[in-house]
């Protein structure tokens, strides 16, 4: 009985820090407005409040996966959790751009080897069906996360202060830090040396990219030097003893369509959180407690359907769950795309909403069931950190690419209504991945 209590504080420790990250990467969304007025911000830096954080999340990713797998999980955990903490701080009390600008590249760090680790710490610590079970709960806070972080950023930037938003992290962290010091396993990792060209090459190569998805000037030549420094990445990987990122991951048909799917899926999401509340204040009058309020219809179905994903998994498998997830997503975000102020809110958005949280709810869980499928335990920390890279680029893509047909359109109803359709495509090519990669890559391994 004690050693099931023992498993319950650490599924805690590892769903509280999974759902601080995600928290802080949506809930700048509806509280950018009144950060750019605290701190006189043009539209050109704000967006670099978000950028920030996503290049060094996205860059680090790799990093602290292995990391953990090398120096023990629990050192790594709380390293990610101090920096996390310190960096929550540091936004929460910038006095301007600049400061706030590198306080969130600071905390980007901390996320990269948070996010990976906690999912390494779940997969060390649980197997058979608790496993599924607390994969089911990780999965599902990465939906719940992102819509409840709306909710909440729109409620503190109208009621109270957008910074509140950052400094309630503060104390969380050091609950968790003080949570992981008496609950979670003491592990020294394994032997092995980190391996250095990898490193930086993943770290840069990964920056890179992600800013000739998100940066202002010289996009091109970043990609360029992506191409180049992931290139040498790649074959570094293929020739060492401590791979970084060991390229067997990627030997599984299962695994890989996984990969795909959900960068695809996350590319459709990410740009539909983004957007669609700026929809609603410009077209639906909402201010930005109303426009987070009105994220509770795919919040609270979210929620709902996540809780039971364990038991739908038994049933219907977690190919066949990851499909009917996808599926009901794309139908969720094609209806939405035929919004119009005549349409209203609960015709237009409301409803569609409902469909996009039970696929959501359906859909997460199973892509990060299938990203870890079969993996050894040596491979953990590496295959956790490319299932989050795959959900942090995929997000930082898709923004771009429904941000950039937003724009090409001059009325603001049709920019939207072909940038969630574009999105909605997004969701019909992880569909058929998840058919034609998953699902047989699951039988094969069965």
């Amino acid at each position: 009985m004690q050693k099931q209590k023992h498993f319950d504080w650490i599924l805690l420790v590892i769903l509280l820090s999974y759902f601080m990250i995600l928290l802080d990467n949506s809930i700048i969304f509806t509280g950018t407005v009144k950060i750019a007025q605290d701190l006189h911000l043009d539209q050109n830096t704000l967006s670099w409040v978000s950028s920030a954080y996503s290049l060094t999340f996205g860059g680090f990713l790799l990093v602290g996966g292995r990391a953990g797998d090398l120096f023990g999980r629990r050192r790594v955990f709380q390293i990610g959790l101090i920096i996390f903490g310190l960096g929550s701080l540091l936004v929460g009390a910038a006095g301007s751009a600049t400061l706030i600008i590198a306080a969130r590249a600071f905390q980007g760090i901390g996320s990269a080897i948070l996010a990976p680790t906690t999912l390494a710490i779940l997969m060390d610590t649980y197997t058979g069906g608790k496993r599924v079970r607390a994969i089911g709960y990780y999965g599902a806070m990465g939906g719940i996360g992102a819509s409840v972080g709306l909710v909440i950023g729109g409620l503190l930037a109208s009621l109270l202060s957008w910074r509140i938003g950052f400094f309630i992290n503060v104390p969380i962290a050091v609950w968790m830090l003080y949570l992981s010091m008496r609950h979670l396993p003491n592990d020294t990792g394994r032997k092995g040396t980190l391996d250095w060209l990898g490193t930086l090459t993943s770290l840069f190569g990964m920056i890179t990219l992600v800013y000739s998805i998100v940066g202002t000037v010289g996009q091109l030549y970043a990609l360029i030097a992506a191409v180049i420094l992931l290139g040498i990445f790649i074959a570094q990987e293929a020739h060492t003893a401590q791979p970084i990122m060991p390229l067997r991951l990627f030997a599984d048909l299962e695994r890989t369509g996984a990969n795909i799917s959900h960068i695809l899926y996350m590319g459709a999401m990410l740009g539909f959180w983004f957007i669609t509340p700026q929809i609603m204040q410009s077209q639906l009058g909402f201010t930005p407690l109303m426009a987070g309020i009105a994220f509770f219809p795919l919040t609270v179905v979210n929620f709902v359907v996540a809780l039971q994903v364990a038991r739908l998994t038994k049933k219907l498998g977690n190919g066949g769950l990851l499909i009917i997830g996808i599926l009901l997503t794309f139908i969720g975000m094609f209806w939405m795309s035929r919004f119009t102020p005549a349409t209203g809110y609960w015709l237009g958005i409301a409803l569609p909403m409902v469909m996009l949280g039970v696929g959501q709810g359906l859909a997460l869980s199973p892509f990060t069931a299938a990203g870890v499928a079969h993996t050894l335990g040596e491979d953990a920390g590496a295959a956790s950190g490319v299932v989050n890279v795959m959900h942090q680029l995929g997000g930082s893509i898709g923004l771009s690419i429904l941000v950039a047909i937003q724009g090409m359109f001059r009325g603001v109803v049709p920019g939207f209504q072909h940038a969630i359709l574009t999105g909605a495509w997004l969701l019909f090519l992880a569909l058929l991945a998840a058919i034609f990669m998953v699902l047989p890559g699951e039988r094969r391994n069965h």
